[in-house]
């Protein structure tokens, strides 16, 4: 958003002639419009002053799906922004731009009652993920297998994928992906896309099924963040409900390049020209992912880039580094030898594995990366992917590694 603006609608929302309030005598008792009313839905994103719109699929202001949600429903109801929203609609009257929503129907597909009850995000009790999420489907997909023994993600993982340039971090994204709405159909899975190419999001959408949300390059860096900012709270949402949610991340870097255009100078800079400011809502973006205790989970997996020629990334990368409990490294040497998945297992891995693996399948780990780490991060990675390519699961490739070929 540009320097000094503040968070919520968009100007030319807030110049608009909006629509007036629905009222219990005219139109929810039946006034003469109810007839002409339809059904409608959308991501809510409440403003400063208080009302609000109901986004379409994109998440951004001024598309043709975008509803008025008044305040005294907000209040009603005890909405907060990313509930999606189900309800009532009556078209725009003379001299009003937007739609208006007149009743609500359901909030995150409950009842309005059952919604008023949940808990607040901030208020629920993370723990330490302990539920593993597997990734493998395919004995082929050699990507996904490796992950779910060097660095297994669980529900409520915060995990950082740390990516040089052309070492093959989309097909990870993909892959990671389809493993996951293969394995897990209970999940609600969410990739967000910020600063990509728009072919990028195309393959996505098609490899994907997920729900892809983007904003690419060309577009605005408001653009970037408010998209950034819908889908997270839509996320924090759904875990209010005790639901499972993934968001997979490309990229926390790009994040945090918007952030550091649009936000208002504090005075202070870091090396590679960063606000410290700029940094504060990307850490609050990954910082949200957790186990819950009371039910539910947010896990984010988001790539950061390094070795880019930009001091500025290696700076947010350092300020990221060691905030997440899983890291995934991916090494562009191996790429470039067309060895993937280009991971370098030695400095991979995530904490308190011990929760996510059983006993036997963890010391086969530690006897794997003893293996690598005295062949070396290359020969290591490589030789590892050629007798796992030769197994039809991880248990078949772990027995394997205390016999020679």
């Amino acid at each position: 958003m540009p320097r000094g603006s503040k968070k919520g609608v968009a100007p030319d929302e807030k110049e608009a002639q909006l629509p007036t309030p629905p009222t219990q005598a005219s139109e929810l008792a039946g006034g003469p419009e109810l007839a002409a009313t339809t059904g409608g839905s959308g991501v809510l994103e409440i403003g400063p002053e208080g009302f609000g719109f109901l986004r379409g699929p994109r998440l951004l202001p001024g598309g043709s799906n975008d509803i008025y949600v008044a305040q005294s429903q907000i209040r009603r109801f005890a909405l907060r922004t990313g509930d999606v929203i189900a309800g009532r609609v009556r078209p725009p009257r003379e001299g009003e731009r937007y739609p208006s929503l007149l009743w609500v129907e359901h909030v995150n597909g409950v009842s309005t009652e059952v919604a008023q009850q949940r808990p607040i995000f901030e208020r629920l009790t993370p723990i330490h993920p302990h539920e593993q999420l597997m990734l493998a489907t395919e004995p082929q997909i050699l990507s996904t297998r490796l992950i779910d023994l060097i660095a297994p993600i669980g529900r409520g993982q915060r995990g950082l994928i740390v990516a040089q340039p052309k070492a093959g971090k989309t097909m990870l994204l993909k892959a990671i992906a389809n493993g996951l709405t293969a394995n897990h159909p209970d999940l609600s899975l969410i990739v967000l896309l910020v600063g990509e190419r728009p072919e990028e999001v195309t393959d996505m959408r098609r490899s994907v099924k997920g729900e892809v949300i983007a904003a690419t390059f060309d577009e605005p860096v408001e653009d970037h963040i408010r998209v950034a900012e819908l889908t997270l709270e839509r996320a924090r949402r759904q875990v209010e409900h005790k639901r499972h949610v993934v968001v997979l991340m490309d990229s926390l870097t790009r994040l945090a390049r918007a952030y550091n255009i649009a936000m208002p100078s504090s005075g202070r800079t870091l090396s590679g020209g960063i606000d410290p400011v700029a940094l504060y809502p990307p850490k609050r973006f990954f910082g949200s992912a957790r186990a819950i205790e009371e039910g539910g989970s947010l896990t984010i997996l988001a790539t950061c880039l390094v070795d880019t020629g930009s001091k500025m990334d290696d700076v947010i990368f350092e300020e990221f580094k060691g905030t997440g409990n899983m890291e995934l490294n991916l090494d562009r040497k191996l790429a470039e030898k067309r060895i993937f998945p280009a991971i370098d297992i030695n400095r991979s891995g995530t904490r308190r594995e011990e929760l996510l693996l059983d006993l036997t399948t963890l010391r086969q780990t530690y006897a794997l990366r003893r293996m690598v780490s005295m062949m070396g991060d290359n020969d290591g990675t490589e030789l590892m992917l050629t007798r796992m390519a030769k197994t039809t699961s991880n248990a078949d490739f772990l027995a394997t590694l205390g016999k020679r070929d």
